[in-house]
């Protein structure tokens, strides 16, 4: 059984197959494993924070996606079961969904949000938060196997005592959360913060005109509820309204189509800004006023530049596919240390808690697929939270008659970029990665022309400094049987003479898929 909810686990979220439709994907998130994973929730809690079930205060949130509302009811069986009281606060975001245990109205002891982020509309999953924030994999893994094992759950909690509103549907004994709003004072800390950050009065993006673009996902009421009224212009906003099917393209920074879109409508609108957020909008990017994408590079750039106007001298901690452009721009104009870590959101913010421990000042840790931590938010990743942030920097720069671009205009990005994505076939595809990445790594030690990139904490990062000029990361992806290859080059169509020693090398290697 524990298998079943295992293949749900993907790093510190749960994910699976929640519709029908897509050949070759069948169910594998219902109901049923909603309710076991709400009871092994409940367990986890109870053992770190010592509270009986009945005394745990719960909320749960969700994305657009249809089969939402199912899951809902799925995780309201297991925490009604057990007398837990519960807020159902409807759709959502997942930022806010962590700080329904810091504002006072909720104070909760944990929150689910129903998402799958940006993956296709036949997926959901959850992520859980307490106070102390998101989850890590080993805690994700300890309720798998909670939810796997009826015998540990009356072990834990006895039989469950049927306390809690209860009604009666199609037959079924149902259990109720109280519906409850979280977004109205989630939108209301976020304009608090622009007009105190805007220093301007009441009304700071009077004459601003600021397109938003949230894919038909949750992330509309950052135009609707936090910019308009502060006076901003949203007339240009696009894909606002809430729409699990997400058809007008994937609610994604990081994919082509949706930067395309807000590009072109921040170009064609004459807006002075324009936003996009993902899914659940724990993510986020911008455009300049001349359509130029603020993402990848980028975002790690402008968020590190409004940190550093406050913390002089901070770390940075990033995932490990940044360009040496990043960390120039960082360390030289900027006065930051760089941390290039890890890829995954969990990975970079707790290495970012982690050096703050130690007595290293870090005020910044993200991915540039758009996740950004900062401590003096939580160390939450909230891709409203960044928008706000560069909102804020943006309307002083408009009341000086100057664009958000020229924050980073010193940025220098790689003259071609590129990654490909390598299949492993083979079953022990694990170890057959890093049998892979060992070899390269005595293959660049040896070569002439190559080095490699010290320190390093993920895959094989290669420095190319022959004809082939630029940088290689060769790693193993967190979740599937991939090695995931990036390739950054310093001339234009660069990256084809590093991808070329690298396949010939990768060449030797028949479970490879090339």
């Amino acid at each position: 059984m524990f298998k079943k909810y295992q293949k749900l686990q993907n790093g510190s979220d749960i994910r699976g197959v929640s519709l029908t439709g897509v050949p070759g994907e069948p169910l594998s998130l219902r109901e049923d494993e909603a309710k076991n994973i709400a009871i092994g929730f409940v367990i986890w809690l109870t053992e770190k924070l010592g509270k009986k079930p009945e005394e745990l205060v719960l909320a749960i949130g969700r994305d657009p996606r249809t089969s939402g509302p199912r899951l809902l009811d799925g995780l309201m069986d297991g925490f009604g079961l057990y007398g837990c009281r519960v807020y159902d606060f409807d759709l959502a975001s997942t930022p806010a969904m962590f700080m329904a245990t810091v504002f006072p109205e909720f104070k909760c002891d944990g929150t689910v949000m129903i998402t799958a982020s940006h993956l296709p509309y036949n997926r959901n999953g959850f992520k859980f938060f307490t106070a102390d924030g998101g989850l890590n994999k080993k805690d994700i893994t300890a309720i798998l196997e909670y939810a796997a094992d009826r015998d540990v759950q009356l072990a834990k909690l006895g039989e469950p005592p049927m306390e809690g509103k209860q009604v009666h549907r199609l037959g079924k004994l149902v259990f109720e959360a109280e519906k409850a709003d979280i977004m109205t004072p989630y939108c209301r800390h976020l304009r608090e913060l622009i007009i105190k950050g805007a220093d301007n009065g009441e009304r700071p993006l009077e004459g601003m005109k600021i397109t938003v673009d949230a894919g038909n996902g949750g992330g509309g009421f950052f135009a609707t509820r936090v910019l308009k009224p502060l006076g901003a212009d949203i007339s240009a906003s696009q894909f606002l309204e809430p729409d699990g099917m997400f058809e007008h393209h994937a609610p994604n920074p990081e994919d082509r189509e949706a930067m395309n879109a807000i590009s072109m409508q921040t170009v064609i609108s004459g807006s002075d800004l324009g936003l996009i957020f993902d899914t659940d909008v724990d993510r986020s990017a911008a455009v300049d006023s001349r359509g130029r994408e603020i993402a990848r590079n980028g975002i790690v750039a402008m968020a590190a530049a409004l940190v550093a106007e406050e913390h002089p001298g901070t770390t940075v901690v990033t995932d490990s596919i940044t360009s040496r452009q990043l960390t120039e721009f960082l360390e030289k104009e900027l006065g930051l240390k760089h941390l290039r870590f890890k890829r995954g959101y969990r990975n970079v913010i707790n290495k970012a808690i982690e050096l703050n421990r130690e007595g290293i000042d870090c005020q910044l840790a993200i991915e540039t697929s758009g996740h950004a931590a900062l401590k003096e938010n939580y160390f939450l990743d909230d891709g409203a939270y960044l928008a706000t942030k560069i909102v804020i920097k943006a309307a002083k720069l408009h009341a000086r008659g100057l664009k958000i671009d020229s924050v980073i205009e010193k940025l220098e990005n790689p003259a071609d970029e590129k990654e490909i994505r390598i299949p492993i076939t083979c079953a022990d595809f694990g170890e057959y990665g890093d049998r892979v990445l060992e070899e390269l790594e005595a293959f660049a030690k040896a070569e002439e022309g190559m080095s490699l990139e010290e320190p390093n904490y993920e895959g094989v990062r290669i420095n190319f400094t022959g004809k082939a000029r630029g940088w290689c990361l060769l790693r193993k992806s967190l979740h599937d049987p991939l090695l995931p290859m990036n390739i950054a080059s310093d001339d234009r169509g660069g990256c084809a003479a590093i991808e070329r020693i690298m396949r010939d090398f990768l060449g030797r290697y028949s479970e490879l898929e090339l």
